[in-house]
């Protein structure tokens, strides 16, 4: 018969796990707390959603990068001073918290899972930086994994059943348990329960594992039978098209990198699986398939030097191409250690892999300032080109020409710098103080609410602003590329903003019924009032239908607004420059009506964004609340 723990069994384990890992459990505990205050605050304070962020990133950090301290400080059997050495290593962790901010500069999203994926790594090594202990680390890191699974299964079953009977109250006795309640409850399984679970599995005992030769029968076959032949499938195509390459000579496709990156892990795991059985007489032949993995490799890498190369020529440097050259760097690295090298270390991997990750993050080695440095350097050539340098710095376009080419280029770059970087990333660019630009601009009102501004209205603006100031309102939209084609598939587009002088406030008193609108995109709303059964439908195309009782009237928007900028002049009187919006126009101007046999209709626009392809037509509504006004004819 099956015995379920005692309370004071649980109790035990938690205060062995609390004593073994204190700093890791309060970093865990912190990064709860922090989540929870963001879902409260979700929508309401933007600085305080921005602060817990970080808090919560640094609690993830600090986690990982004191678990790999402790993990060191057992493995040396560092006794006496422990405590203090996890103090440092927390405060280390606690500290970035001041260095990262995403809000301000959306790279440090990337840089955050660098950092963590780099402590990740950390761990999986921190306990055998001595030599030898091959079999230890290798068992130590299975034992994690299959410890990870177990806690993630265990948090999500735990999740479903508490989340089932929140939803049965909710249904039986009407409580009012809303969805922040749901996410309340799995950051609190997801942050502490699965972590505490997870902690009291890692392996105390840690040198002896390096005496442990058991091997899981279950992922001897999944690696045999699935891996193994999937990578070997998989590098046949790769191979296969790399004949293609150099028979046709034509530049390769730029997917080709991920299918490359994508071998390279699938080749990798199934090795590293099946490491501890490679010298079993029947297992003799993983030997040859591992050296001719990584012979195969070298054509590969080749191959994804030419696809990266081919676009950082083309287009510069930027983080993903960065990591693409770095990542190949470190294959080539790979094949030939393992081709040359008698000993067969397989820690080389994840230690190899974190000396990179580390060294792509700060610095001026980083991704970052290499893909800032490239990029401002082709904005800057497209500027000298064109006599618009003075002193180092950008001048104005004022009425001098630029093609359309340089100017759409230029576009792409400034908004790629200020998107990723923010404003600042151009100072050495600009002659104005950029610093007090952001400034001014983080204090403008929101467009839809009464609040500051959000970091992605505020981004926009901070792009808008710098295109304005630079005179380049004409190149201003976006480039989509079609990787790999020439000029003639790039478009353009120009975004609008357009707004009414009395936006949010209707005069109804010739009407006789007002239903809101929605705002963009595929949907469908029913009412009944008075005996009228009354429909609202849109379509993805843009097509407004009303429809009441049998009789339905239908606005396109699409062509609506492009009929409105058919007459730029008589839009000229309502340009806008301090709100945001590139138009604010009396309210008849954005209201358009149609009359059925019993009924007039007005479609009265309160709001719209859109964007124009090169010839001023419409091509897509991103946002459009509005307002039906109706009025029965007797």
């Amino acid at each position: 018969m099956m015995k379920f723990p005692s309370i004071k069994i649980i109790l035990d384990h938690l205060i062995s796990v609390i004593k073994r890992f204190p700093f890791e459990v309060l970093f865990a505990l912190t990064g709860v707390i922090a989540g929870i205050v963001n879902v409260e605050l979700s929508d309401i304070n933007s600085k305080g959603e921005s602060w817990c962020l970080r808090i919560m990133m640094t609690a993830n950090l600090g986690l990982l990068i004191s678990l790999a301290t402790t993990l060191y400080i057992e493995s040396k059997g560092i006794k006496n001073t422990q405590f203090l050495f996890k103090l440092i290593a927390a405060i280390f962790a606690a500290s970035l918290i001041f260095i990262l901010n995403p809000a301000l500069e959306r790279a440090d999203y990337i840089r955050f899972a660098l950092l963590s994926f780099g402590s990740h790594l950390l761990v999986s090594f921190a306990a055998f930086t001595r030599p030898g202990y091959i079999q230890g680390f290798w068992q130590f890191n299975k034992t994690l994994f299959l410890r990870f699974l177990t806690s993630f299964l265990y948090s999500v079953a735990l999740y479903a059943g508490i989340a089932a009977a929140v939803g049965a109250m909710n249904f039986l006795f009407n409580f009012n348990f809303e969805w922040d309640t749901f996410f309340i409850i799995w950051i609190i399984i997801a942050g502490l329960f699965n972590t505490l679970f997870f902690l009291a599995g890692v392996p105390e005992d840690l040198l002896t594992l390096d005496q442990d030769f058991s091997y899981p029968k279950g992922l001897q076959v999944f690696t045999q039978y699935v891996l193994i032949p999937l990578a070997t499938l998989y590098v046949a195509i790769l191979l296969a098209y790399d004949s293609k390459i150099i028979i046709e000579w034509s530049l390769p496709k730029g997917l080709v990198s991920n299918l490359i990156l994508g071998y390279s892990v699938f080749g990798l795991l199934s090795l590293l699986l099946v490491y501890p059985i490679r010298e079993m007489a029947e297992n003799k032949w993983i030997k040859s398939y591992a050296r001719s993995f990584y012979f195969l490799m070298l054509p590969l890498i080749v191959l994804l030097f030419v696809a990266v190369g081919t676009r950082i020529f083309k287009y510069g440097i930027t983080e993903m191409r960065y990591f693409l050259i770095l990542l190949a760097l470190w294959q080539l690295f790979i094949a030939v250690y393992f081709l040359v090298s008698k000993r067969q270390n397989i820690k080389i991997i994840p230690i190899s892999l974190f000396i990179i990750t580390i060294f792509s993050i700060y610095g001026p080695q980083s991704a970052f300032s290499v893909s800032v440095y490239s990029q401002r350097s082709i904005l800057k050539n497209i500027f000298k080109r064109n006599d618009l340098i003075k002193e180092g710095k950008l001048i104005p376009l004022g009425k001098h020409k630029m093609s359309k080419d340089e100017g759409n280029d230029a576009v792409d770059k400034l908004d790629y710098l200020v998107t990723n970087y923010d404003l600042i990333s151009l100072q050495p660019l600009i002659k104005i103080d950029l610093s007090k630009v952001s400034d001014s601009l983080s204090h403008l009102k929101s467009e839809f609410s009464l609040e500051l501004i959000n970091k992605y209205e505020l981004s926009s603006k901070k792009v808008k602003w710098v295109i304005d100031y630079l005179g380049l309102t004409d190149f201003s939209g976006y480039r989509f590329r079609n990787q790999g084609t020439n000029s003639a598939s790039i478009n353009t587009q120009q975004f609008y903003g357009i707004s009414t002088l009395q936006n949010g406030v209707i005069k109804v008193s010739d009407f006789d019924y007002i239903i809101e609108h929605g705002a963009i995109g595929k949907d469908s709303n029913n009412y009944v009032i008075d005996g009228l059964r009354i429909s609202d439908t849109t379509t993805d195309e843009n097509i407004c239908t009303i429809k009441i009782n049998d009789e339905a009237v239908t606005f396109n928007l699409t062509a609506l607004m492009t009929d409105l900028l058919k007459n730029k002049n008589q839009l000229k009187p309502y340009v806008s420059k301090k709100t945001g919006m590139d138009y604010i126009l009396p309210p008849k101007m954005l209201s358009f009506t149609k009359q059925s046999k019993h009924y007039l209709i007005t479609l009265r626009i309160n709001q719209i964004r859109f964007e124009t392809s090169d010839n001023k037509k419409v091509i897509k509504i991103n946002y459009a609340p509005a307002n039906y006004l109706i009025k029965v004819i007797k």
